[in-house]
């Protein structure tokens, strides 16, 4: 009897173990594989932009949007000449190929791949943004393409441009960064000095309001339906699932840390 019960009390403890839940701390990835994982969290969206119906369509819907857009701002009385500010990059020119030839290689945004994808001057015009910027021309505005390019770009985006047929493409027209201040407010201040700014299309909301840079509170969301009105009347957005301020915001801007970080995020989210 005695040794039956030291045996049930030995099966006992054993059971008790097994039932205890082994927790293992998650293992960092090595450093070699952090940008191959990061790459590969953005390839649908990669997949999306570049190659979908949807995405095609969904651009030829916004400049169909944009053009009433201006009909109707371009009714309102203004005394100055008018225009329209554009930014460039998944606005009006299409940057998918760069994203593309990234996740296949599993690597990720860096400023020398940038600026070579960039000079190369291959980019291809987004859906409506030629007709609609030639349509804005031909109601008199004059059209400005505030773009966070660096200035040693500028000359190989002005061709691309021009080559693609987009109007005004030219020293005077295309304004880009200045320094490393991605803030627009003062290059949209000096066309708006000389201009009725009728329309204004872009990706990120900071391209029309730079307050829009700012997500510590509901992601921005209360800032959108704050300035709602004005947005709605005067700001195009076209779709940008591949970067932008938005992700930032999940996974901040330090590769080494945005896995972490954009886990984080879903889990507070999870149901």
């Amino acid at each position: 009897m005695k040794k039956s019960l030291l045996i049930l009390m030995a099966l006992t403890v054993i059971a008790c173990h097994q039932q205890q839940a082994v927790v293992v701390p998650p293992v960092a990835a090595p450093l070699a594989e952090r940008g191959a994982l990061l790459s590969q969290q953005n390839v649908d969206a990669t997949i999306y932009q570049n190659s979908s119906a949807e995405g095609a369509r969904l651009f030829e819907q916004c400049y169909e949007l944009a053009k009433l857009r201006l009909d109707q701002n371009l009714a309102r009385p203004h005394d100055l000449p008018a225009a329209v500010i554009v930014d460039i990059d998944e606005t009006v020119l299409d940057n998918s190929a760069y994203q593309v030839t990234n996740a296949a290689k599993g690597g990720n945004y860096t400023k020398e791949s940038w600026n070579e994808w960039a000079l190369m001057g291959a980019a291809k015009a987004l859906p409506g943004a030629v007709e609609f910027l030639k349509y804005a021309v031909s109601r008199d505005c004059a059209v400005y393409y505030i773009t966070n390019r660096a200035t040693s770009e500028k000359n190989a985006t002005i061709k691309n441009l021009f080559e693609l047929g987009f109007p005004m493409a030219d020293e005077a027209h295309v304004m880009t960064m200045e320094g490393d201040v991605s803030d627009k407010t003062d290059r949209r201040a000096l066309v708006s000095k000389g201009h009725y700014v009728a329309l204004l299309c872009g990706d990120q909301l900071t391209d029309f309001d730079q307050r829009f840079k700012d997500r510590s509170n509901e992601l921005g969301l209360p800032t959108v339906k704050a300035l709602h009105d004005t947005l709605s009347r005067y700001f195009v957005m076209m779709p940008n699932p591949m970067y932008g301020t938005w992700l930032d915001a999940a996974g901040g801007r330090v590769d080494s840390l945005k896995l972490e970080r954009k886990a984080a995020f879903l889990q507070q989210r999870a149901y």
